[in-house]
């Protein structure tokens, strides 16, 4: 308590005496000019200066290390008379008495105008330690800005036929005031038939241009944006396709449905939008001002006051709005992901009677984007109250002001209702050219979600490029420590050793949660070991080219996914070229072709979303005869034969059977399925415990005998 007194009292010495020493030193320039000592700009530059650094000395010997704000407040507060009267002189060869009257009123009206620069400057450009966060975040804001500005980079003859006509379009709306006010004068004093359909002439070919410019450049910048927006939807696509399978596990979908299909079009179009807003304000408000000075450089001085109470107002809503429609777009991915999990689980949800629930859960989360929403929409409902009566209270000087000025002969009526007009619209262009740049951060809010997976490196590199002509299929794993990237403290194998040689069967078993799959998603490169390695031909999986790998590692599994089209396309799914009899010859070995050919339409029988159309034995031939066309040198069974009856189990058998040459790694729950197997492991803890033929393991009658015991009977299928 004491430090914070005597920290108040030092503030209040430096206060009064910065104060007393700067009317001092105010009052002393005023008796100066008074005997004519120096020249006016003279007098007024060397004091700024004497003052300046007095203040400073102060502010240093009283406050220590005071802010730069204080030094803003200084520099500002004593330059200003100087700046003021000099360019007055320049520019319009006249001189304000105002400055040179040493009075309490002039240096208060000083200090006040000195202040509210320095606050603007304050709020706009912070310094400060407390807004460093929020200045780190305009930062790369203007960085995503600048990174989406170079993807429109293919469009840009679109972008800069669009500007030339946003120019032509602006440079004919800005006459249209001017001519509205000869007009006026022409008819308020004597009437000149030639001179008034002439004015006439010229406002209609200057509204006609500014009408069809401005459809053309419309034309133009939408063409950008769907241009654009195809371009952005198809890479951040492909950038998420080539994730490794430990990120869609921890993004939900709807998050990242969201991202493709909302925050895409946002970028686009607000961005590209918001630029043909701000050229085309940025080129009218120039020109507008050029004009108004010729009408009355008084009066574009006064209206020019607005700027930084306009600009004040701005960065207020911004740094608010900002934070809020972030907030939004996470709430409204939340709500999409809540309502995908309930469409996609529904079964489920109708089994556990849970519809209620997930409604409930939706309202919840479409509740919490309706407040943001509300939060976010007042936050501009009050921005747009402040900015309407700003612009209100300039019109009410201008009309002051410029009665006065035609009372004292200094402009006409017209010219008056010239620069009104401009005034409006110069009013509403410079509060725009304020929210633009605004609104143009606050949309790459949605940039910066995008680009945040745009840059993601998959964390298990595609990068191989080994590409054997010959390949024997013969697979190791050494010393495998693994444990999933949304688990990390849990391990699921546990220096796990396994060879599996070529042309031969080796089956896996083991209870549930063992670390069976684990291998296949392992040996599939889904995920990369945190230790050891996994090696095809004594070569490291990581070493070969990721299509050439996935073509000779093949993939059943028990719950096969078909993709909406035909037969034909789900069993070529991912080949360039593949004849029909290379894909019959697969669908006979998986048993398929029979039942296919019985279809309507044959192989080009459409299987509905997800396979729907079919039975799920048909799915799982199906999905046989998609590994079976590859010709792979690994094959992979992933517990298949549960959805099989026993004569298409038998004759998918017979036709592996027919392939010795190939690896086949099989994880099945069935003692038919692996009783003939050349070896079976046994899993548990994420360990192999046991190894070696069917009958060897019988014999040993260890783990696998009892496990044998519990799961292996005839005919018993896994739990």
């Amino acid at each position: 308590m004491a430090g914070f007194t005597e920290t108040v009292i030092r503030k209040a010495v430096a206060l009064f005496s910065s104060v007393c020493v700067d009317l001092s030193l105010f009052y002393a320039s005023g008796c100066i000019v008074f005997h004519s000592v120096f020249g006016q700009l003279a007098r007024l530059w060397i004091f700024a200066a004497v003052r300046c650094v007095a203040l400073t000395v102060v502010a240093l010997l009283s406050l220590g290390h005071p802010k730069q704000l204080v030094f803003r407040f200084i520099a500002t507060h004593c330059l200003l008379p100087a700046v003021l009267e000099t360019g007055t002189k320049v520019l319009h060869a006249e001189e304000t008495n105002y400055c040179l009257l040493a009075d309490l009123s002039c240096w208060l009206m000083c200090a006040a105008a000195s202040l509210a620069a320095a606050l603007f400057w304050e709020i706009t450009i912070p310094d400060s330690d407390d807004a460093a966060a929020g200045k780190e975040i305009k930062q790369k804001s203007r960085v995503l800005l600048m990174r989406v500005l170079c993807l429109y980079r293919p469009d840009y003859l679109l972008l800069l036929g669009g500007v030339v006509f946003l120019s032509l379009a602006v440079l004919c709306e800005m006459f249209i005031p001017f001519y509205t006010g000869r007009v006026i004068d022409i008819l308020s004093s004597q009437y000149q038939h030639t001179e008034f359909i002439s004015a006439l002439v010229w406002m209609g070919l200057f509204s006609l241009g500014s009408s069809v410019s401005a459809g053309c450049r419309g034309g133009f910048f939408l063409s950008a944006i769907s241009s654009f927006n195809c371009r952005v939807k198809v890479k951040l696509f492909g950038a998420l396709t080539k994730q490794e399978i430990g990120f869609f596990e921890t993004i939900k979908t709807g998050e990242i449905t969201s991202r493709i299909s909302k925050d895409t079009n946002l970028m686009s179009r607000t961005v590209c939008l918001n630029i043909n807003v701000l050229l085309r304000t940025l080129i009218k408000t120039l020109g507008m001002i050029s004009l108004m000075m010729n009408l009355s450089w008084k009066l574009t001085f006064l209206v020019l006051m607005e700027t930084p109470v306009t600009g004040l107002i701005q960065n207020i809503y911004d740094t608010h709005y900002q934070r809020l429609s972030i907030a939004v777009q996470d709430s409204i991915a939340r709500a999409n992901e809540a309502a995908n999990e309930a469409v996609s689980s529904i079964r489920d949800v109708r089994s556990f009677k849970a519809e209620k629930h997930e409604v409930c859960r939706y309202d919840s989360c479409l509740m919490d984007t309706h407040k943001l929403k509300t939060k976010r929409d007042t936050i501009r409902a009050v921005y747009l109250l402040a900015r309407r009566l700003t612009g209100l209270g300039m019109q009410v000087f201008m009309l002051y002001y410029g009665r006065l000025f035609i009372q004292r002969g200094q402009m006409t009526t017209g010219n008056l209702v010239s620069f009104l007009l401009y005034q409006s619209n110069l009013g509403d262009n410079i509060r725009t050219l304020t929210y633009i740049f605004g609104d143009m951060l606050n949309s790459v809010g949605a940039a910066g979600k995008v680009f945040e997976y745009l840059d993601r490196k998959p964390q298990v590199s595609t990068e191989g490029t080994l590409k054997p002509d010959q390949l024997r299929g013969h697979v190791s794993f050494k010393c495998i420590n693994f444990a999933y990237p949304a688990s990390p403290n849990k391990k699921v194998l546990q220096d796990f050793s396994l060879e599996l040689k070529s042309g031969q069967m080796t089956a896996l078993v083991g209870t549930s949660g063992g670390g069976k799959s684990t291998c296949v998603s392992l040996l599939e490169r889904f995920y990369e070991p945190q230790d050891g390695e996994i090696l095809l031909d004594n070569r490291s999986l990581k070493s070969y080219e990721h299509r050439f790998l996935h073509k000779k590692i093949a993939v059943v599994s028990q719950e096969p996914v078909l993709f909406s089209g035909s037969i034909r396309d789900n069993i070529t799914y991912g080949l360039d070229d593949c004849s029909l009899d290379e894909i019959q010859a697969a669908a006979r070995k998986a048993n398929a072709h029979d039942f296919i050919k019985r279809l309507e339409k044959g192989y080009d029988t459409e299987v509905g979303e997800g396979g729907n159309q079919l039975s799920k034995s048909e799915r799982q031939q199906i999905a046989i005869a998609r590994a079976l066309v590859r010709q792979p040198q690994v094959l992979i069974l992933d517990e298949i034969t549960s959805s099989l009856d026993m004569e298409s189990e038998n004759k998918v058998q017979q036709a592996l059977a027919n392939c010795p040459n190939q690896t086949l790694l099989v994880i099945a729950h069935r003692l038919k399925t692996i009783e003939k197997a050349d070896q079976i492991i046994l899993i548990s803890e994420g360990r192999v415990q046991e190894q070696g033929t069917h009958q060897e393991l019988m014999d040993r009658k260890g783990n696998y005998y009892k496990l044998r015991e519990k799961l292996f009977t005839e005919g018993n299928s896994p739990q």
